[in-house]
């Protein structure tokens, strides 16, 4: 696999996700309370929650999150198959 193949791949599973849980978020705002509201609206975070280091003329934050939903496993699911079926 060349770097750029790579490269792309990458891009793209990182814009699946973040597509899939923006549209997660935005179809489960407009569905009834129940199961499937759930299933599009629950998420779970992963990563490191912010440090703040404060210095007298310099304040610096580190730290990582993900926020995963159902519908941005999905659309990672879909990135992939796309990429077995066309590239790899």
């Amino acid at each position: 696999m060349k770097k750029r193949e790579l490269t792309l791949i990458t891009i793209a599973l990182l814009l699946g996700a973040i597509l899939g849980g923006l549209i997660g978020e935005i179809v489960g705002s407009y569905l009834p309370e129940g199961a499937v509201k759930t299933l599009f609206t629950k998420s779970f975070d992963i990563g490191f929650k912010p440090f703040v280091a404060n210095f007298y003329a310099i304040s610096l934050t580190f730290g990582i999150m993900f926020k995963i939903n159902f519908v941005s496993v999905v659309c990672v699911a879909l990135v992939l198959i796309y990429f077995k079926w066309w590239y790899i």
